[in-house]
């Protein structure tokens, strides 16, 4: 009996250890992360930016080795489905990525249409109206509900130019061969260059903040696993490390707006 009782004593004892073990991040082998190239989120040219930062401290907080890469978000999105790639960031998600990602949010931002000022668009109504304009997105990305519809409604009418990055799109909008693209704080330094701040306006999309968050892959990542790097991100929100990443780069105000949702 006595022993019966020290056995079961051992295994109380024991089992919040092996609970807690279960929390952690798995790094039995290495993981695999994704960026892409998006204004002040990464730039391949100077190897810097928001979501290097979180993969730096996700890093450095599970203590797995994670292999970071750069390619396309279409491509990105692709592995992911397939389980091929563990993790990419500044994700958000829709009713077809549910199936197959998950996501750990840490920021929240809105969306804003930019348009040249010479086609007389000052609504998103003139914008959608003109069969003239033409709108130019980046291959994969979703934004916010109107301006998601905006560029259903716009392909459906073979309206829409895509390109792979962010910068190809300024230089078509000022070629003229766009005349709006969907653009968010992450382009605000591209946005104060002479030559863009004296062609275009900015309209407004009438949508709350989006969240954006890692992504997971549903086929490479067990729930429980989802749920430790969740809880990982989590952390990082709670104790104001994603703010403060985030102030490296934005004025104060607006870095606390971003990243307390």
């Amino acid at each position: 009996m006595h022993l019966l009782r020290h056995l079961l004593c051992m295994t109380a004892l024991a089992w919040p250890l092996v609970s807690g073990a279960a929390d952690r991040p798995d790094c039995s082998r290495p993981l695999s992360l994704a960026l892409h190239d998006h204004g002040l989120l990464y730039s391949s040219q100077t190897g810097e930016g928001i979501d290097k930062d979180v993969a730096d401290e996700l890093a450095r907080r599970s203590g797995c080795k994670l292999k970071v890469s750069m390619m396309p978000r279409a491509r990105i999105w692709q592995l992911i489905e397939s389980g091929s790639l563990d993790f990419s960031l500044s994700g958000i998600t829709n009713d077809s990525r549910e199936r197959f990602a998950a996501f750990a949010w840490y920021f929240s931002n809105k969306y804003y249409l930019l348009v040249r000022n010479d086609v007389g668009a000052r609504t998103l109504a003139d914008f959608e109206r003109n069969p003239a304009l033409r709108l130019g997105v980046i291959r994969s990305f979703r934004y916010s509900p109107t301006a998601n519809r905006l560029v259903d409604r716009l392909g459906a009418s073979a309206r829409v130019s895509y390109a792979t990055q962010l910068q190809p799109l300024y230089q078509v909008l000022l070629d003229n061969r766009v005349q709006a693209m969907i653009i968010e704080p992450f382009d605000y330094p591209t946005l104060e260059t002479a030559r863009i701040r004296a062609q275009t306006q900015i309209l407004e999309f009438d949508d709350p903040p989006v969240p954006h968050g890692l992504i997971m892959s549903k086929k490479s990542l067990p729930p429980a696993q989802q749920a430790a790097w969740r809880a990982l991100v989590d952390g990082m929100r709670a104790d104001g490390t994603v703010q403060r990443i985030f102030e490296k780069y934005f004025k104060p105000e607006l870095a606390l707006a971003m990243t307390r949702f």
